[in-house]
């Protein structure tokens, strides 16, 4: 298929081909490999059938050796030039397609490589013109081509150039320059097409002889698969992540007395999804658990086994036990889910803001950060118990003293370990760079605790949830400890009463008295040790009973002749928001009511 017009002499004599290289070991940067050389005897000193497919086997790895687009066509240049051309140009469909079927010819392509050239680099999109050169390439498995600039054979290839790049191309490539076109082609569609370039040399025009144009094919084929691949590729990571970013909260809960801040990075581009999460769960009594957890490993395996475990926390959570208590059943857990080959470490921490304690337990994970409201930083020593999906390991709960102004950061270890530093440097350097923080809420705590992340990609998923303690102070707090005997409900209703009086809220007495009444009568009803009462005044009015009977209750429309049945009907009626939770061996009923204008504390 070489133009017969073409001189026989091709690439420049400065150029040495390619001899006497082993098979396995064949360098593709900077040594030419094909173009007829001639010696003062007329020698042919092209390379061999040996040199050949030891080129081909070197660049066929080369091409394949990356999953990343972007790489694949950075090696697929390199591979071709200045070895089998002096340049390589690569236009992909625009915009690139969906792998899973056949979207037919493309409509538009996009110059995406351009090895050894400049040309096309302010091209528009080409839109490929119906039974038009482009379209013809695309269509056909055949190459277009090869043919040679200022020869006869310029016809074959000037519809093509000009429908590429216009017609003033031409006139910017020198005479006697040799061009193959040939497409690129996945398992299911047309990608898009290579052009290989070949310059004039001292000795005349280029050429592409039947061997190199039948190398330039096999390699087009590779390089068309190793796109597919490519794509899929990016496809499934790209349909990995968003799983993942869908398994983590968009927002977390801000409750009163804390302020609550969150950082999530994914790992660099070539790394699969990790398990890193993080969460928040508000609790009873205007506490608030705070959460974060890494699955061993990258794949999507661990992204789900994340989601799983993110699920239990939540639920655990929600019944309110210790801290230790929560990884135990956490670890349980795991071993149902068949957890065990993607173990996972937890922080679990508890902050209490009337009593301004928070209460923690470990399993395996990275100590977190407490910074004090003087700015002194530590690293928490917690016992570190074992990762959770281990098995049959005891957890460990501590308590520490968490004031207003201090602040807490839980994260992951992708934050301060990496191949060019240790956990323990990373660690240090952490805890040195918060302990300069003059600010402590949450999210400038997050971007100070970026800031230890050294240049270049993340090899690791990272997560950070911060947590800024404000507390609530004791004259908002109100709390009482109530018989459970039938004049209970007066005396809830009195005590009510007397604190709002105490805060200026008389506006909410009638409506808090008697949901204060409907839920203590209810609690006496079933419960056998004092049933507590606890008013909390922040931004809303928050009335909280307790019992020690663990059936929750549920809102029912009462019959006419029916005695009991409409309290909660009333609470419902009357408060702005309400619930029910379970709490240890009980369970508390809330509700919560606006503040008249001027009522904050």
């Amino acid at each position: 298929m070489h133009d017969q017009t073409a001189p026989t002499t091709g690439r420049p004599a400065a150029a040495a081909p390619l001899l006497g290289v082993p098979l396995a070991g064949v360098p593709l940067a900077g040594v030419p490999l094909v173009g007829a050389q001639r010696g003062a005897a007329g020698t042919d000193d092209r390379p061999g059938i040996t040199e050949r497919l030891g080129y081909l086997e070197a660049a066929t790895r080369r091409i394949n050796g990356s999953l990343d687009l972007r790489t694949t066509l950075r090696d697929l240049g390199r591979a071709l030039v200045p070895a089998l051309a002096d340049a390589a140009v690569v236009h992909l469909r625009d915009p690139l397609p969906s792998m899973e079927r056949d979207p037919g010819l493309p409509s538009a392509l996009k110059l995406h490589h351009g090895q050894g050239t400049r040309l096309g680099r302010r091209a528009r999109l080409c839109r490929p013109v119906p039974d038009g050169a482009v379209a013809a390439l695309l269509a056909g498995a055949a190459p277009y081509g090869p043919a040679v600039l200022g020869m006869p054979s310029e016809e074959r290839l000037r519809p093509l150039l000009t429908e590429l790049y216009g017609a003033r191309t031409l006139g910017r490539l020198a005479a006697g320059t040799a061009v193959l076109g040939l497409p690129l082609r996945g398992r299911k569609a047309a990608l898009g097409l290579l052009l290989l370039i070949r310059r004039p040399g001292k000795a005349g025009a280029a050429r592409f002889d039947p061997a190199d144009t039948a190398m330039a094919r096999h390699l087009a084929t590779q390089a068309g698969l190793a796109v597919d691949t490519a794509l899929r590729y990016a496809r499934e990571f790209a349909t990995a992540r968003e799983l993942q970013r869908r398994m983590l909260p968009a927002h977390l809960p801000q409750p009163h007395g804390v302020r609550l801040a969150h950082r999530y990075l994914p790992g660099e581009r070539g790394a699969q999804v990790g398990g890193d999460w993080y969460d928040s769960v508000e609790l009873p009594g205007n506490r608030v658990a705070l959460i974060v957890g890494d699955v061993m490993g990258h794949s999507l395996t661990s992204a789900a086994v994340m989601g799983q475990l993110r699920t239990s926390a939540q639920t655990l959570a929600g019944l309110d036990l210790p801290p230790h208590e929560v990884l135990y059943h956490l670890d349980e857990q795991a071993q149902h889910l068949g957890a065990e080959q993607h173990l996972a470490t937890c922080v679990y921490a508890v902050y209490d803001p009337i009593a301004n304690r928070v209460v923690l337990a470990n399993a395996g994970h990275v100590p977190p950060v407490l910074i004090g409201p003087d700015g002194r930083a530590e690293l928490l020593e917690l016992p570190a118990g074992a990762p959770i999906g281990v098995g049959g390991v005891d957890f460990e709960s501590v308590e520490l003293p968490a004031p207003p102004g201090s602040a807490l950061l839980l994260f992951t270890d992708g934050l301060v370990e990496s191949r060019r530093r240790s956990l323990s440097t990373g660690l240090e350097q952490l805890r040195g760079r918060l302990a300069s923080v003059h600010r402590h809420s949450p999210e400038h705590v997050c971007q100070e605790a970026l800031r230890v992340l050294p240049p270049g990609e993340r090899a690791d998923d990272i997560a950070l949830l911060a947590a800024a303690f404000d507390g609530i102070p004791a004259e908002d707090v109100s709390y009482w400890y109530l018989q459970p005997r039938h004049e209970t409900p007066g005396r809830a209703r009195r005590l009510a009463a007397h604190a709002l009086r105490r805060w200026g809220l008389e506006e909410l007495s009638e409506s808090t008295e008697l949901m204060v009444s409907e839920l203590v009568t209810n609690a006496i009803r079933h419960a056998t040790r004092p049933v507590t009462l606890r008013l909390v005044r922040t931004s809303r009015l928050r009335c909280e009973v307790g019992d020690d009977s663990p059936a929750l209750p549920r809102a029912r429309r009462a019959g006419p002749e029916d005695e009991h049945g409409r309290g909660l009907q009333i609470v419902a009626r009357c408060a702005d928001d309400w619930g029910a939770t379970r709490l240890g061996a009980g369970k508390v009923v809330w509700f919560e009511q606006r503040l008249p204008a001027g009522g904050a504390g």
